[in-house]
């Protein structure tokens, strides 16, 4: 069985690049042109003084590691596109769980940026200034549960984008806004201002990609930051499963 996870996320993955390797170059640019100019940024912002919580050092591999993992640290599958692309139809017609075959897809997709974008950059690494070694071994644990939690919101949200049908892209917008906001991948939890922080950092978002980045780099408790994760997995895993069962009766696709 787990061999024809393989095979799908293989098949994800050169589906990826079926239109050749050049194809990913302008992604790939973005992601670079975007990446390096945050890093002076923040080398800017912090030389004149301002206090984020953390030091230069620890700012910087945040923002570096936080680009190189992006796609691991904020889970998105197919299941979005389940009304208009078809997806859903597809995955129900093979004699493989749904749930495993949108994992091993979207694993598959993570492969060519992985290799062609992060593994590049994190080799240039010291060119920039950053050092790319986790305060704690930790990390891995986390960034494992930071993903499981990942699929479980983004199913959540593909239930909530069947139960409106037609409003998916709304939906999914609205997902990416909160992801971005709340998350603490591109801002830390930490620089919310107002007192925000310190509520902010329980909610179920802030699991994601926030908590391995502050394990990451010394930023965070360890223990608590796992055990909050292991919680919020607790609690929306048996929520998404349960959701998606009752959203299936109202399920349509192209197709039928």
């Amino acid at each position: 069985m787990l061999y024809k996870y393989m095979k799908t996320a293989r098949m994800a993955a050169l589906e990826r690049t079926n239109g050749g390797v050049a194809y990913l170059f302008p992604d790939i640019l973005i992601k670079v042109f975007t990446l390096i100019p945050l890093v002076y940024l923040w080398r800017v912002v912090m030389s004149s003084g301002a206090d984020v919580g953390m030091s230069l050092e620890q700012m910087l591999t945040y923002t570096y590691v936080s680009a190189l993992l992006a796609d691991m640290l904020v889970i998105k599958t197919t299941a979005t596109g389940w009304l208009s692309d078809g997806v859903l139809l597809k995955l129900y017609g093979r004699p493989l769980s749904v749930f495993g075959q949108l994992a091993a897809q979207t694993a598959g997709r993570w492969a060519p940026m992985l290799l062609m974008f992060s593994l590049p950059m994190a080799l240039m690494a010291p060119l920039f200034g950053v050092r790319l070694i986790p305060v704690s071994p930790l990390f891995i644990v986390s960034l494992l549960l930071c993903v499981t939690l990942g699929f479980a919101v983004d199913f959540l949200f593909a239930c909530l984008s069947i139960k409106l049908r037609n409003m998916n892209w709304l939906v999914d917008r609205t997902r990416v806004a909160i992801a971005m906001v709340f998350s603490g991948t591109i801002i830390p939890i930490r620089l919310l201002p107002f007192g925000l922080a310190d509520v902010m950092k329980y909610q179920p978002f802030a699991c994601l990609g926030g908590s391995p980045l502050s394990i990451f780099v010394g930023a965070a408790d360890a223990g608590e930051t796992i055990a909050l994760q292991i919680l919020w997995n607790l609690i929306l895993w048996p929520a998404a499963l349960l959701i998606w069962r009752k959203s299936q009766e109202g399920m349509v696709s192209y197709g039928g």
